[in-house]
């Protein structure tokens, strides 16, 4: 096919097949697009047409991709990101007066941490503009961003797709929280003496503490798991009860009082926040001013030293 040919395809018609290749439901694609069912099946039986493939087999209640769709998806994506990247630089951004939707992932700890003095200074300079703040983790951020239902993430990271990109934000370290009016630090006998409480999102009873303490010998006793951190605070007060939580969160909790926060007993490694984004949009303005105002009221300069 040649560029003239290209006359004939509907750029739509791609997006569709893109969104199909990420959700593998007719159901799901249509509420991504905000389109009806009808108009998917429809775009799906002229991809058919233009590819002269199934594109896709049903199996079960999923959609399973042939292998020239598989073939078509890998050259198709990167295509995509890099029109995209071509339109968004065409295109001016003044925070000012812009209603532009963002579609934030942010993990629990961020988003109760982190998150208030970023709202602040983005209602400031743009009071039109809409977030949608989607909660994520280290498991959930390459789907998200993959998928385009989050532009940027700012949590902890490992995999992420390839074209995505990523920046470490901030190194922080753990503290130990406590609402008791017993004076002093806690010795680790005391620490691992006391209940415990920790924040999991999927309802773990152990974390990277226990690898910690398990290298010295020791074991703490855990006796609550919590979803998110924003009920922390009245769950401790008035308990003996501890929790280890993230210094940026632990700063948050104490400014809202009745509690304390003091280092821990045992030597920990620092851990990474990371803010990663999708490569289609590295040079979308918008989407860099957002990125240059998370890492302003997000990031801390004084970690990364």
């Amino acid at each position: 096919m040649n560029r003239n040919d290209l006359r004939r395809v509907d750029l739509n018609l791609l997006i569709v097949f893109e969104t199909l290749m990420h959700e593998r439901s007719v159901t799901r694609a249509a509420e991504k697009l905000f389109l009806g069912q009808p108009a998917i099946s429809a775009a799906l039986s002229r991809l058919r047409s233009l590819f002269d493939d199934p594109l896709f087999v049903r199996t079960g209640r999923s959609m399973e991709p042939t292998a020239r769709a598989q073939e078509i998806f890998a050259l198709l994506s990167p295509a995509l990101d890099s029109i995209s990247t071509a339109v968004s630089r065409a295109a001016d951004f003044d925070p000012a007066t812009s209603n532009a939707v963002f579609r934030i992932g942010l993990s629990d700890d961020v988003e109760f941490g982190l998150l208030p003095p970023l709202i602040k200074r983005l209602r400031a300079e743009a009071p039109g503009v809409v977030l949608v703040i989607r909660r994520t983790n280290y498991l959930l951020m390459p789907g998200l961003l993959a998928s385009g239902e989050i532009s940027v993430g700012v949590s902890y990271t490992e995999e992420l797709p390839a074209n995505a990109k990523r920046k470490v934000m901030r190194r922080s370290r753990a503290k130990l929280l406590r609402a008791d009016s017993v004076p002093g630090p806690l010795s680790l006998d005391d620490y691992c003496a006391r209940p415990h409480a920790l924040v999991s999102f999927a309802g773990d009873l152990g974390g990277f503490i226990d690898t910690e303490l398990e290298k010295l010998g020791r074991k703490r006793r855990v006796v609550l798991a919590v979803p998110q951190f924003n009920g922390l605070g009245p769950l401790l007060s008035g308990t003996d009860i501890v929790a280890t939580v993230p210094d940026y969160t632990a700063a948050a909790l104490t400014a809202a009082g009745g509690l304390r926060a003091e280092e821990l007993p045992l030597e920990t490694s620092s851990f990474e926040l990371h803010m990663a984004w999708r490569g289609a949009q590295d040079n979308d303005p918008a989407e860099r001013w957002l990125r240059s105002r998370i890492q302003m009221f997000v990031g801390d300069p004084d970690s990364l030293g």
